[in-house]
This record gives C-alpha cells, sequence and structure tokens, in this order.
C-alpha cells in the first residue's frame, strides 16, 4: 500500500528505526550498569512496551494510574508511576493493581503518606513508593532537605508504605543551549539525586532504587556515574523528540494530517 492510499489522520512508524533505537538503548543501560525502565507516555502501546521489556528492560514507566490499568490488563506487569498520586479513590486503584502486579509509585510530601496509609489499611502488601527529587525542572519533587528528612522519617513510621529508594527527571535539558549545557545541567541533576539518595542512608533507609531519567543525556551518550541503578527515558522508542538538540535521524514517526 503507498502512503497515499492510507486515510488520514494517520501515525507510521519506521520499524528498523524503532527497533534500532530500543537496542541501542538497552545496549547504553547494560554497559552503564543500569536497569532500563522505559516511559511509555509517547506510544501508550502495550504492545511495544512488551517489546521494550523482551529487549530487557527490567518493567515499564507511566505517567498515571489510567495508564498502569491498562498496561496491566494487558500483561504488563511491573509498573512505575512516575507521578505523585493524589487521592484515596487513585490510590485505591494502585492497591487493587498490586493484588496482581508490581506497581510502585511517586511521592513529595507528607498528605500523601497520609492518604497512602490510610488506603493500604489491611492490605496484603505495603505500598512501594519512591520520593521525587526536585532537579531543575521546577515542576514536582522535594526541594529542601529538612523536609525530605521529615517525609524519610513519615514514612519510617508507617505501617503500609515501603520505601524503595528515589528518583529524578530531568526534564530541563530538553531546553539546552548546546552539548555542553545539556551535560551541565544533567550533572547537577544526577548529584543532587544522588546526595538526597545519600541522606536516605544516613536515615537507615538505603535506596533500593535511585532513578533518574530524561531523553537527551542518552542521545549524547553521557555516563551514568556509580550509585545509580536505574533509568527510565521519555523516549526509547524515538516517537517523540522535541529538543532542539535532539538527534532528529533517531525519529521513526510520521503522522499525515488531513481533513
Amino acid at each position: 500500500m503507498h502512503y497515499k492510499e492510507i486515510d488520514t489522520p494517520a501515525l507510521l512508524i519506521d520499524y528498523a528505526i524503532l527497533m534500532k533505537n530500543m537496542k541501542d538503548m538497552q545496549v547504553y543501560a547494560d554497559n552503564q550498569n543500569v536497569k532500563l525502565r522505559p516511559h511509555t507516555k509517547t506510544h501508550k502501546m502495550p504492545k511495544l512496551a512488551k517489546m521494550q521489556e523482551k529487549y530487557g528492560a527490567s518493567g515499564i514507566t507511566v505517567a498515571k494510574v489510567g495508564e498502569a490499568e491498562v498496561m496491566a490488563a494487558h500483561g504488563l506487569d511491573n509498573i512505575f508511576i512516575a507521578n505523585e498520586i493524589v487521592g484515596e479513590q487513585k490510590i485505591q486503584k494502585i492497591r487493587d493493581l498490586s493484588k496482581s502486579i508490581a506497581i510502585s509509585f511517586g511521592i513529595d510530601s507528607i498528605y500523601h503518606v497520609n492518604e497512602i496509609e490510610k488506603v493500604f489499611e489491611g492490605a496484603a502488601e505495603k505500598a512501594q513508593v519512591l520520593i521525587e527529587i526536585e532537579v531543575g525542572e521546577n515542576r514536582s519533587g522535594v526541594i529542601e532537605e529538612e523536609a525530605f528528612r521529615e517525609l524519610v522519617s513519615a514514612v519510617q513510621n508507617s505501617s503500609n508504605i515501603n520505601l524503595k529508594g528515589v528518583f529524578s527527571h530531568d526534564g530541563h535539558t530538553y531546553a539546552a543551549e548546546n552539548l555542553g549545557h545539556c551535560k551541565e545541567l544533567y550533572t547537577a541533576s544526577v548529584d543532587r539525586t544522588l546526595h538526597f539518595a545519600g541522606i536516605c542512608t544516613e536515615l537507615g533507609v538505603p535506596p533500593e532504587v535511585v532513578s533518574i531519567g530524561s531523553t537527551p543525556p542518552f542521545l549524547f551518550g553521557f555516563d551514568i556515574p556509580k550509585g545509580v541503578t536505574a533509568r527510565y527515558l521519555a523516549d526509547q522508542t524515538g516517537l517523540l523528540q522535541k529538543s532542539v538538540i535532539s538527534q532528529w535521524r533517531k525519529m521513526v514517526s510520521l503522522v499525515i494530517v488531513g481533513e
């Protein structure tokens, strides 16, 4: 079929580039001795998520509870929600999912702890949470050390919550002016994440997971420092590239629009 015969709108994917991107990212993670947990927000396709796991991903990342439910319904059983989840109804959905899959999610305030503690009362498994560290994106995550220490203490004193570790998202690297600027932003973000991970250890809760994530640093092949255990990537597939410094040859998709 010629592309002119396809009804619009339509999304066309270059399969060869898609496969190469998946393999390249997994090789990068393996060489850096970290687990890869790609974010599915760019494709939102269980089929592609399963392909990512087939190539070696330790699990997947999603943005919200609804996405986790869809992925779980299609057989994905190791999911991290890289967001703070607020509201007892949504947390109840996570509790329900935890009965059949491994699921973890983010927190950045004691308010979250109180809600989770209430909803997970009587659950067979504790809620698995990671504390988000704000690293310059100015979107979410803990900023002050004192607030972080108080949050860790609140989790320690809870009965229904397990602190798995910390995570961060250096999304501001998308706006880097050049390679040097991107490296500077990335290094500062990773150093800050590792600093808070160290505080966890100091408080008696050594993190099982220290996760970082964004696409630009991978495109430039920046090394991942010792102490980082996992990387979640917004665009392993190449379905979305929005940075002015991105390597556009990795793009795999073409959107055809029309009336």
